[in-house]
């Protein structure tokens, strides 16, 4: 596998190649797992797991393997797409990891989309999220930066989807029970638990970060680790705006029973 080259030529080829993979392009020959996420939703953490919780690459961050694997992307558009998980997360906690992905460069090589995104969001402090959040909010629903779709898009078009579903506050609060669940779903393998809590305690944020859960690092990849961060950023404005473009997504998926959330705090 050729790994991750930062020009267009090498992002354009990986794309390409990895479409021709989940349409099924070497389904006659191979079988490939795809994790398919809105971006910031954890999907790296459950393609690591899956890898290894059914012994398949996962090529991340490198041209794929036309040999079975693990596949991961953010793909609006399901079809003859097989053997695909979607990772759900609160779209309120998403769009504040977004904000640091996409305004902060971090360890994961994301310069090109942070001057991209800086070029169209000018303000004086990046660091004043709560100030901020309102206005970056209508860039990601007005322009779609990356990817060329929105929170509310993807879910509306994959909740009712006949795939496995799982979200990323139900790994957060029992990885290895839902991590045996999604495998045999997913594959029809059983996974053991001691097998599963092996691979969670492997794959934990602790483990890959060096920090507990809450402990933030707005330069790397792996930022914080927890659920429910919105909370601490989100003023009244920006809840009012995500309601605008996404609250019905958000009781849709169930995160949200009705709008009352817009006037808390």
């Amino acid at each position: 596998m050729i790994q991750q080259r930062n020009n267009v030529f090498w992002f354009k080829l990986n794309g390409l190649l990895r479409q021709f993979i989940v349409r099924g392009g070497c389904r006659w020959v191979n079988r490939h797992y795809t994790i398919n996420e809105y971006p910031k939703s954890g999907g790296t953490w459950l393609g690591q797991m899956m890898a290894e919780a059914l012994d398949l690459p996962f090529p991340k961050n490198r041209l794929p393997k036309f040999s079975s694997c693990i596949m991961h992307g953010h793909y609006l558009h399901p079809w003859n797409m097989k053997d695909t998980a979607i990772l759900w997360r609160d779209g309120r906690d998403i769009v504040v990891s977004q904000y640091y992905h996409s305004l902060f460069f971090n360890d994961k090589g994301n310069r090109r989309l942070v001057d991209i995104t800086r070029k169209k969001f000018r303000v004086d402090d990046y660091e004043d999220i709560h100030t901020n959040l309102p206005a970056f909010i209508e860039l990601v629903y007005k322009e779609k930066v990356s990817p060329r779709f929105s929170w509310s898009d993807f879910v509306h078009v994959w909740a009712d989807a006949d795939v496995v579903h799982t979200k990323y506050e139900d790994l957060r609060a029992d990885t290895a029970q839902e991590l045996m669940r999604v495998v045999r779903e997913l594959s029809g393998r059983e996974l053991s638990k001691e097998r599963a809590l092996q691979i969670a305690d492997k794959y934990s944020f602790e483990k890959q970060s060096g920090r507990k859960p809450g402990e933030e690092n707005s330069s790397s990849f792996m930022r914080k680790g927890i659920v429910g961060d919105w909370k601490n950023k989100f003023s009244k404005e920006a809840r009012e705006v995500f309601d605008h473009y996404a609250g019905d997504a958000l009781i849709k998926l169930g995160y949200e029973n009705d709008r009352s959330w817009t006037v808390q705090g």
